[in-house]
């Protein structure tokens, strides 16, 4: 029995790492050897571009602009949903994930349709920045709400009752009593919808235009240079952004073990 028990968990562990490394650290791999199959100078004319920088610090600039929104828009939406009671309250629940199952391609159209040339809205940010920063905050919308809902529900309302009852007022009591334990959450939350935001393509690719240097983002950019036959070139861009993912997701999470201390 004692020899079964110390051979389970190095077993768990090589199948995890196994299965990781098919999934994730292999593939990862050979998008790597491929963005050099035109030696380092081809990766570093494929990434310097102007068009390819163009590409990413729109990607980068509006993936960091959802972040922010999302944290604050995404923990009043937790909020009203625990805190809160009225009349469709079950039905808002469940829209919030609608995001999740709605395949991103269909995402756009609808946005397209909506917000378009031809569309209801009073508004038309078709082929503009602005249809890109929606899009992104469509399909990133449940990320920091589904994060801060069950801290929420978890949190302990005798202190928050003890506070008002001492003359607290109620932004006074949510600054410092419920804010502070919910930033873990929300960076959590936050850091999702970034790293959904950095690689977002579905969503963007019909409403943004896709128009070089103004609307186009690093994700349709990879898939110009695909159509067009340049695999090392997309690969290369493909390697700048997963390392601008990984640093911008250790920059939060960083900043969430320090709050945390």
């Amino acid at each position: 029995m004692s020899g079964r028990r110390r051979l389970r968990p190095p077993l768990l562990l090589w199948a995890s790492v196994a299965w990781l490394s098919v999934i994730v650290l292999l593939p990862l791999a050979a998008v790597v050897a491929r963005s050099t199959d035109n030696g380092l100078d081809g990766f570093w004319h494929a990434i310097s571009s102007k068009e390819a920088v163009a590409a990413f610090k729109l990607t980068i600039l509006m993936s960091i602009a959802v972040a922010a929104i999302n944290a604050v828009a995404g923990t009043l939406t937790a909020w009203v949903l625990v805190r809160d009671e009225f009349p469709g309250k079950r039905f808002v629940n469940a829209l919030i994930d609608l995001p999740f199952a709605l395949p991103t391609v269909v995402a756009g159209l609808t946005l397209l349709a909506l917000y378009g040339p031809k569309g209801p809205a009073p508004v038309d940010v078709a082929f503009t920045r602005w249809a890109v920063l929606l899009a992104l905050l469509f399909v990133t919308l449940p990320f920091v709400v589904r994060a801060v809902q069950p801290v929420l529900m978890e949190l302990d309302r005798e202190a928050e009752e003890a506070a008002a009852s001492l003359g607290a007022s109620p932004f006074t009591t949510f600054r410092r009593l419920v804010l502070p334990s919910l930033i873990p959450a929300i960076v959590a939350g936050s850091g999702l919808a970034l790293g959904r935001a950095l690689g977002e393509f579905g969503s963007v690719v019909l409403i943004s235009g896709n128009l070089p240097f103004k609307t186009e983002v690093a994700s349709v950019f990879i898939y110009g240079r695909i159509q067009s036959g340049d695999d090392p070139g997309a690969a290369a861009i493909s390697v700048v952004l997963l390392v601008a993912s990984l640093v911008l997701l250790s920059v939060l999470t960083l900043f969430g073990r320090r709050w945390v201390r």
